[in-house]
């Protein structure tokens, strides 16, 4: 089985240090990819993991030098949706033909923006994870941590080569990790929860499973549901409505103190990722001819409290 030697975690924030660090405990050699204060502050201090089952500061390296990807067996993207394209085309030149991109991002786009960019092998990866940056090296774990890794492609022996090591890989450091030969289907399922919570956790700055205990919180989130499956029925994925239920109530019960992703940018002051998520939605409806009110009120929301002055 292929064995990835040099694992680099291309966009360090909470997503790309919580599975890099699952690595780099295992004594993996891994690389993050960050801003310079945070590799900074991670080289001089460490990686501070504050896990539901442990709390250790795991010593991993860390740089903002994209140079360093020439080397690279394994990349985990893990950059925030509008910035994969400037970050392909930077590596594009660097990176090794040989070297295997797995996106671990938000959204369903990512992965044919990078394959249409590299040659490259590019897989995508649906992450169920609960995590934020406390600071530059401290990582809180909320919940969860497991991936489902697939291809978009007809599967190959070469594809079902590489997901097998990486699925090798993250188990070996106790991460769950399975291939599906509907990753698809999962993207979208893993897209719905991201539609029906992060949004709204940002304009209330509110945590998962406090959202759920507002009646009218709760009739929003089946309002974005319905709408959201009517656009995924039109793409050709077809969800019921009672596995759309059943993904959003798990996500409420096993990351009921998440503030989801939107909610944490919006207080940073940073540019959400919302035209990747209920934008997205809003974009394929358009395409489509339909409506969707819901879907659009939240997206505006988001992109009229991004203007806002950030105190």
């Amino acid at each position: 089985m292929r064995h990835f030697k040099k694992i680099y975690v291309l966009g360090a924030g909470a997503v790309g240090c919580y599975f890099g660090g699952m690595l780099a405990r295992m004594k993996e050699d891994v690389t993050l990819i960050a801003r310079p204060a945070r590799a900074q502050a991670i080289n001089e201090m460490g990686l501070e993991m504050d896990c539901r089952s442990f709390n250790e500061c795991v010593k991993v390296k860390a740089s903002s030098d994209l140079s360093l990807l020439a080397d690279a067996d394994l990349v985990l993207l893990t950059v925030k949706s509008p910035d994969t394209e400037k970050i392909i085309r930077d590596v594009a030149s660097i990176l090794p033909k040989h070297a295997v991109i797995l996106s671990m991002q938000n959204g369903i786009a990512n992965t044919d923006i990078a394959s249409g960019l590299i040659p490259n092998s590019v897989y995508p990866a649906v992450v169920y994870v609960a995590a934020d940056m406390i600071n530059h090296q401290t990582m809180k774990h909320h919940g969860r941590g497991e991936l489902v890794v697939g291809s978009l492609e007809k599967m190959t022996n070469h594809d079902q080569e590489n997901l097998s090591a990486i699925c090798a890989l993250f188990e070996s450091a106790s991460v769950p990790c399975v291939i599906t030969a509907q990753v698809k289907r999962d993207m979208w399922l893993k897209f719905l929860v991201n539609c029906s919570y992060n949004a709204i956790s940002g304009i209330g700055q509110i945590a998962y499973g406090e959202m759920v205990r507002v009646p009218e919180i709760v009739r929003q989130i089946e309002s974005i549901t319905q709408e959201f499956l009517k656009i995924a029925s039109l793409e050709g994925v077809e969800i019921s409505e009672s596995e759309g239920r059943e993904a959003n109530a798990l996500i409420a019960t096993t990351m009921t103190t998440q503030k989801s992703s939107t909610a944490q940018d919006l207080a940073r002051g940073k540019k959400t990722e919302i035209d990747y998520l209920n934008g997205y939605i809003v974009k394929l409806a358009n395409k489509h001819g339909v409506e969707v009110p819901f879907n659009q009120s939240v997206h505006a929301l988001i992109k009229m409290l991004e203007r806002a002055p950030h105190n």
